[in-house]
């Protein structure tokens, strides 16, 4: 039998309540130099041309970065990442008023002045381990909060990572920050995994094939595996050409319970989505 498991959901956003009777589509926007696809790299100049394919394509959400957090990759101070950030940001959300934007980052200071701009969700791929202020803000802000799981940090990350069992472990992880969330009044609270975040190709295949397991949290899953090295491992193509094989693995994801997926190629997923959602 084929499952399909995905469960309607509400986000809270800026005094609307959003309703998802089935998957929404995040399309990625690197305001970076040194993103590992290096298609994704968006300057200022593009992005607004970036932004409205995206939204013609189906994205919902559009997440915002200034910091490559890819394997290795160097970290830049918050005062370097708002300003790769704050001219596309207000840009963005001058031309789409309407359209929900996430910010892609781990520095509190960041966050704030996004959602003062008019970001509507934080994207935190470091769970609130690299700023220890990032929890207490969220609340403050009353936003949705994307959760992510990541074994050390980027510099370290992909350094043999071990687990006793992946899934157990991040559910542990994520049972932990849920509840350090929500006493720091965070309402809304997404799920990431963190494919390819201190994990194996066997440790993220694990979780791909388990996915539904989260589901026990009671929290919307976001899932970000869009022409990673789990991708290109799997394939032998490299992230230019391994759209076909990110299809295949949300496909799987969505049949497992995704909520949301985090991608490069919005009609790509779009047509993912359509295509799981009529198994219903």
């Amino acid at each position: 039998m084929i499952k399909n498991e995905f469960s309607p959901f509400t986000l809270q956003v800026g005094g609307r309540l959003i309703q998802a009777e089935k998957p929404m589509i995040m399309g990625i926007l690197n305001l970076t130099p040194d993103s590992f696809y290096t298609i994704s790299r968006t300057n200022e100049e593009a992005i607004i041309e970036r932004a409205r394919q995206m939204i013609n394509e189906g994205a919902d959400i559009l997440d915002i970065g200034g910091q490559s957090t890819r394997p290795g990759a160097e970290r830049i101070t918050e005062e370097e990442e708002w300003s790769r950030v704050e001219t596309g940001l207000k840009a963005i959300r001058k031309a789409f008023p309407e359209i929900l934007i996430s910010i892609d980052t781990f520095y509190s200071s960041v966050a704030e002045n996004a959602v003062e701009m008019g970001a509507n969700i934080l994207n935190d791929v470091s769970a609130g381990g690299i700023d220890p202020k990032m929890f207490e803000v969220a609340g403050k802000l009353g936003v949705p909060y994307v959760l992510m799981h990541m074994q050390g940090d980027p510099q370290s990350m992909q350094k043999s990572p071990v687990y006793d069992d992946v899934v157990q472990d991040i559910t542990l992880f994520f049972s932990k920050k849920i509840n350090e969330l929500r006493r720091a009044g965070v309402k809304d609270i997404l799920l990431d995994p963190g494919f390819g975040f201190g994990k194996t190709l066997e440790h993220n295949y694990e979780i791909l094939k388990r996915l539904e397991e989260f589901k026990l949290l009671a929290c919307p899953l976001l899932i970000g595996m869009s022409r990673k090295k789990m991708i290109q491992n799997a394939t032998g193509n490299d992230a230019e050409n391994s759209l076909n094989g990110t299809v295949a693995a949300n496909t799987i994801a969505l049949l497992n319970g995704a909520s949301i997926l985090r991608v490069h190629d919005v009609q790509a997923a779009k047509d993912a989505i359509s295509i799981v959602h009529l198994l219903k």
